[in-house]
């Protein structure tokens, strides 16, 4: 008999169970991805719900407290004009209201932080409304009781009033009279023409003959004029109204029955009442026309005379 070998059957099932393996820890991490990816979608949801939420609540805060501060600065207008009219003290209300302006004109954008502080801020200026009413009730019962007083006294007051305007008037009066007695004068007013040799004569000349125009005056003696400085000024007007003047040769401007006029040369002097003689030469630089010309004298907004002379 032969022998018969017989070949072990293949039954072992080992890697059948670790494929088997290997698919159920594939399915699981895929699982916890998508477990994972879900909380994820559903936690950065909620936070964009939140945020959005929080945000339009801080736009609420702010037009509300905005809508405030605007409310608020009606109310100190209408406080500074009526403390002010009962004479209080109107300080606290216009740094108050400037405080307020500029709340308003920053930008709209703020964090919520910025609207807490600003809420705060509306809680201290309506506080502070509430006190100034208190005050003007305070200033209102004042004034009725000056206002009581004042009815007491008015007759007398009038009667006072009348003696002093009648004493100002008369001041005034006297005063004026003062002035216009204290006005210098000018006399013995000569205007010469100087060639370019220096030879001088008197009006009229030809205008080849002018090189600069002379004139020299004395100070009428006034015995009302203070002793004090004096700024005199002379005006050359020609035939067509025009003053003559160049500001580089030092003329200016004065004011004159309140409008501003040129003068062709000044000078400043010590007034003392000697009857002193003042000296003028002015260079035109430029032929005079033949004409009429006005020599006009001034000082402290008055005229002080004039004269005439001609250019042939």
């Amino acid at each position: 008999m032969s022998e018969l070998k017989n070949e072990p059957a293949n039954t072992n099932p080992v890697p059948e169970k670790n494929k088997s393996n290997k698919t159920t820890v594939i399915v699981i991490v895929l699982a916890l991805v998508v477990i994972a990816q879900a909380i994820k979608i559903y936690v950065d949801h909620k936070d964009s719900v939140e945020t959005e939420t929080q945000l339009m609540n801080t736009e609420e805060d702010l037009a509300s407290t905005m809508q405030k501060l605007t409310d608020i600065s009606k109310e100190l207008d209408q406080k500074i004009v009526e403390i002010e009219k009962l004479g209080g003290d109107i300080t606290e209300l216009e740094k108050a209201k400037a405080d307020v302006e500029a709340e308003l004109s920053r930008t709209k954008r703020r964090d919520r932080q910025a609207i807490s502080d600003l809420k705060d801020k509306v809680d201290g200026f309506q506080e502070l409304l509430k006190i100034k009413d208190e005050e003007i009730i305070k200033l209102k019962e004042v004034n009725k009781v000056l206002l009581t007083e004042n009815t007491t006294l008015k007759t007398q007051t009038n009667e006072l009033s009348d003696s002093l305007n009648q004493m100002n008037l008369s001041k005034e009066v006297l005063a004026g009279k003062v002035a216009l007695a204290s006005q210098l004068k000018v006399e013995n007013v000569k205007i010469l023409a100087v060639n370019e040799r220096g030879r001088e004569r008197e009006m009229p000349a030809k205008s080849k003959q002018i090189d600069k125009i002379k004139v020299s005056f004395n100070l009428a003696e006034n015995n009302v004029a203070p002793i004090e400085g004096k700024n005199i000024l002379i005006r050359i007007v020609d035939d067509k109204g025009q003053v003559i003047f160049d500001v580089a040769k030092g003329s200016g401007t004065f004011m004159y029955n309140d409008k501003e006029e040129f003068y062709t040369a000044n000078q400043e002097i010590l007034f003392d009442n000697s009857k002193q003689l003042l000296t003028f030469e002015y260079s035109k630089g430029s032929a005079y026309s033949p004409g009429l010309y006005l020599l006009e004298v001034y000082t402290e907004g008055y005229k002080m005379g004039s004269t005439q002379f001609e250019v042939k």
